[in-house]
């Protein structure tokens, strides 16, 4: 007997998007933080926020999706057919 899946609902989807918006708060908090202590520089500060910074939302995504049940593989798809009836 196969298990049937279900997609998560509408709580799934406020919890990823309330994560992915805490993410990116945290993400440029540290950045800011880490400027303002004089840690990182101005370029490195800038670097971060245009190349690190979307990847680590990238992967923040991917946790979030996984942990909410978003992740599907190859049995959640469904063979789709085309009737193509010419007479």
């Amino acid at each position: 007997m196969v298990a049937s899946k279900h997609s998560p609902g509408p709580a799934a989807e406020h919890a990823f998007r309330t994560g992915i918006i805490a993410a990116a708060l945290v993400g440029l908090a540290a950045i800011g933080v880490l400027y303002w202590t004089g840690t990182i520089a101005l370029l490195l500060a800038g670097y971060s926020l245009v190349l690190l910074f979307p990847l680590y939302l990238v992967a923040a995504a991917v946790v979030l999706s996984v942990w909410l049940g978003y992740n599907t593989d190859a049995t959640d798809l469904r063979p789709v057919y085309r009737n193509d009836r010419r007479s």
